[in-house]
């Protein structure tokens, strides 16, 4: 328990240490801004490419995973949202973004570089699999929902061109897709360019989890909504049994590729649950607490999750 406690604790106390910073000194939140785009353009994608980049190319064509992590992020989406849906009696927006707190995880931030550190570089294909179609399918279809219940109905086409737009040009799809093509095609950047993309690799998971908790502190916490504790548990509790019986059914697959799938979906709500909620003015402050509430229980439930795989109690 003491190796895994070494593990997750660094993690979850970034998380808490820009959490007291954010709390603590009051520096206003336009600071994150060079911050946040270090971290989407520059040293998340370096982080993805040299993943996929240095992974044999056969190993990134499993579509029966990429098909049951999918749909277990999916049946999360749909089990919160019609859960909110109920407690809030009918209003399709707020459950929406309900769905997308219990459905996507932490997996920019926090989920490649704690997969790495459990179980080592055969984590980084299911990671990355992971992290590209969940991200895909989660970018279409919030906007299209959100779309179709928009109070001032927009045309459907302008929308889902509109959609299609942000995924291609997402800078962490397009990292992915450039190591993809990357080891298909054996292509080895110089010296210099790999050790620069593994300083910046280096730094995403340190930066990324101090911004988390800088933003989470600076986001509103007077009460949390009927709805949230639902949510939290669909994400940190569903969530994971729903990926273990999809593998089930779809697999077998490698045991260190189920272990992954299943650290990932047992992370917290992904900041990006509030942003997407900010910018749509729907449910904006139980997104926020969804965040702050997922992330502070994901330190028991997810350490467990760790220790169960470690010690091969899961039978994995």
């Amino acid at each position: 328990m003491i190796d895994v406690l070494n593990l997750s604790l660094p993690y979850f106390g970034l998380i808490f240490i820009g959490f007291a910073c954010g709390k603590f000194r009051k520096l206003p939140e336009t600071g994150l801004a060079w911050l946040n785009f270090f971290l989407l353009y520059i040293a998340l994608p370096a982080l993805f490419f040299r993943i996929l980049a240095k992974t044999p190319f056969e190993e990134l064509n499993n579509l029966p995973f990429v098909i049951a992590t999918t749909c277990a992020t999916a049946s999360a989406f749909a089990l919160a949202a019609l859960l909110a849906s109920a407690i809030r009696r009918g209003r399709v927006r707020e459950a929406v973004m309900a769905g997308l707190a219990g459905g996507y995880g932490n997996i920019g931030y926090m989920g490649p570089g704690l997969a790495l550190a459990t179980f080592g570089p055969s984590a980084a294909v299911p990671v990355a699999l992971i992290f590209c179609f969940d991200s895909i399918f989660l970018f279409s279809i919030v906007p299209l929902l959100m779309a179709v219940f928009e109070r001032t109905r927009r045309p459907l086409l302008p929308t889902v061109i509109n959609v299609a737009r942000q995924i291609v040009f997402h800078p962490l799809i397009i990292a992915s897709w450039l190591g993809t093509l990357a080891a298909a095609f054996h292509v080895e950047p110089p010296v210099a360019l790999d050790r620069t993309l593994q300083f910046l690799q280096n730094a995403a998971a340190p930066v990324a989890l101090f911004a988390l908790g800088v933003t989470v502190a600076l986001r509103p916490f007077d009460r949390v909504p009927w709805e949230v504790p639902a949510v939290v548990i669909v994400k940190l509790l569903a969530h994971p049994l729903l990926a273990v019986a999809m593998l089930s059914v779809l697999g077998p697959f490698d045991s260190q590729w189920v272990a992954t799938a299943l650290l990932m979906a047992s992370l917290p709500p992904a900041l990006n649950a509030f942003i997407i909620a900010r910018q749509y003015d729907s449910w904006v402050e139980a997104a926020s607490t969804a965040v702050l509430l997922g992330t502070m229980a994901s330190v028991l439930t997810l350490t467990t999750i760790m220790w169960l795989l470690k010690t091969g109690r899961l039978g994995l």
